[in-house]
């Protein structure tokens, strides 16, 4: 088979870049996405993520190396496998990331990728509930939606004891700035979630020149010299390969994007000649700079109602799910993250450096290994939560083997500076300054966890190692840089010594931005796309 391009993944940036690339009708995609369909029920129902973060169907369920920072825990990597990748299977909390985050991209030498430049690709994108400003984009693919109308009743509770610490209220974390306590906003549609490819892939599927193939699991990138020319890949047993006469568009994610490098003979000399591969290029920082977001909760039981309420018990669910059906409204139409925030740490740092979620349902009585959002505590308890936004501990993300099945080995390295160690304590210590402000200790009935237990300044340390968990942001394994010897892909996102291959995805982030990075994902696949057109005339 013959394309011009081949796009490898179509997860949030994938679906975005193959929308991009076929959109003029001149170029014949292929979009080869390892997973299945997006079209079942607990993917497009918005809280059915919880029915999904361990369903293999639809989920890579990658779990790390043993993290001697986490105490020598194993933690769990959710990955979509699915048309819409990982924005299939997410909580679909809409951040940007700061300003200060993409000027920080601009200043490490990638040209064109400063906050001015990215704005304007991410207000093309959206249709924002806000409408349009100098913020916001509207009647783009992407609806951002308010959920203030929905939000369970004790978010207000939080957002008050938020203020009661001194933080200002936000009503707009993608506004003028970031700092402050408010309600999150989603990507959702008429009750649906917004997924990659509902928002693009779906509709670009209607042109004649795009075609997109599922279940097909890219085995190899395939090279003449160092010029990548096609892919070979299985598709329900069969072994097929696809040729590319002009690009190939690697947008496989922060886990696999690299794995499918290594495994194709672009990576450490010594970790592909150790399995037998044939190096194509040495490139010693595929899969390293790998980043991520940790959290750490505190969970509560509440003196209020909260989302356990309705949730739990059977008649609880059946009238959840009848005003879903009727309306597309109520829990199910939310994610679970509806309040939070962003504030400083210190007061001496300029721009905040951890962030806030706030959850008005807790599931601590849930099985081990599963996360089941339907299946809530069986009474009241809401939790908080802290997350660092940019941490400085490295991992990596390397091969195990020659074989393409075999999951990679994931080392992030979480907790492995001092310095990310001091800013989640200051953030427990934040999260109890929370729950002794009026508004909170009105509604809290006990602290759970970590418990009174955990008071002094080493129980929280010990407790932190013991609990904190990924968020599930990977990021940075193939970065984004000037430096052939530091770096995986140029500003226009070419592999460093090779023709015809850029990787497009969270991969080549730099650094990793500060909250939840599924906007800006879909950021990167716009861009790239531009790039590749620009590039292509």
């Amino acid at each position: 088979m013959q394309f011009d391009f081949i796009v490898i993944g179509a997860g949030s940036a994938g679906c975005v870049v193959a929308d991009g690339l076929s959109e003029s009708g001149r170029h014949r995609v292929l979009v080869l996405e390892a997973g299945p369909s997006d079209r079942k029920l607990f993917v497009q129902m918005p809280i059915g993520y919880g029915r999904t973060f361990h369903d293999p169907r639809v989920n890579w369920r990658y779990r790390t190396e043993p993290i001697p920072g986490l105490g020598g825990r194993v933690d769990y990597f959710p990955r979509g496998k699915l048309l819409g990748g990982s924005s299939s299977i997410n909580a679909m909390v809409y951040i940007r990331g700061q300003a200060q985050d993409f000027d920080e991209w601009e200043a490490l030498g990638n040209r064109g990728w400063g906050w001015r430049d990215v704005l304007a690709c991410y207000r093309r994108l959206e249709d924002h509930a806000f409408g349009e400003s100098e913020h916001h984009g509207a009647r783009g693919p992407l609806r951002v939606t308010d959920i203030s109308k929905e939000a369970h009743p004790l978010c207000q509770a939080f957002i008050e004891a938020g203020e009661q610490t001194g933080l200002c209220f936000n009503g707009d974390f993608n506004g003028a700035s970031q700092e402050g306590v408010g309600l999150y906003q989603i990507t959702t549609r008429g009750g649906f979630r917004l997924s990659a490819a509902r928002a693009f892939l779906r509709p670009a599927m209607r042109r004649r020149n795009l075609r997109v193939e599922t279940h097909a699991e890219v085995t190899r990138i395939l090279f003449e010299g160092r010029r990548a020319v096609g892919v070979e890949y299985r598709r329900h047993g069969e072994v097929k390969r696809a040729n590319a006469a002009r690009e190939i568009i690697l947008s496989a994610g922060a886990i696999n994007s690299p794995q499918l490098l290594q495994l194709s003979g672009v990576g450490p000399a010594h970790l592909l000649k150790s399995f037998g591969i044939e190096v194509v290029v040495e490139n010693a920082a595929v899969g390293r700079n790998l980043q991520d977001h940790l959290c750490y909760d505190h969970v509560y039981r509440s003196a209020k109602p909260t989302l356990n309420d309705e949730l739990f018990p059977w008649r609880g669910k059946l009238a959840a799910g009848a005003r879903y059906i009727l309306w597309r409204r109520g829990p199910l139409s939310l994610s679970i993250n509806q309040a939070g925030g962003f504030f400083r740490t210190s007061p001496g740092l300029q721009r905040p450096d951890m962030q806030l979620y706030f959850s008005p349902l807790s599931y601590e009585k849930t099985p081990p290994g599963t996360r089941a959002l339907l299946q809530p505590d069986p009474f009241p308890g809401f939790v908080t939560s802290v997350s660092p936004c940019r941490p400085t501990s490295r991992g990596y993300v390397e091969i195990r083997s020659g074989d393409p099945s075999a999951p990679p080995a994931i080392q992030p390295n979480s907790l492995s500076t001092e310095e990310d160690l001091a800013q989640l304590l200051a953030g427990a210590r934040f999260l109890r300054k929370l729950a002794s402000t009026a508004s909170l200790k009105a509604v809290i009935a006990q602290e759970l966890r970590p418990g009174r237990a955990h008071e002094g300044e080493d129980e929280l340390r010990a407790d932190i190692r013991a609990r904190a968990y990924s968020v599930f942001h990977p990021c940075g394994t193939c970065r984004m840089g000037p430096s052939a010897a530091q770096c995986v892909v140029d500003e226009r996102l070419r592999l460093h010594g090779l023709a015809g291959l850029r990787v497009v995805d969270a991969s080549v982030f730099p650094t990793l931005p500060s909250g939840n990075i599924n906007a800006p994902c879909l950021m990167v696949g716009a861009k790239g796309a531009d790039i590749i057109i620009r590039d292509s005339c």
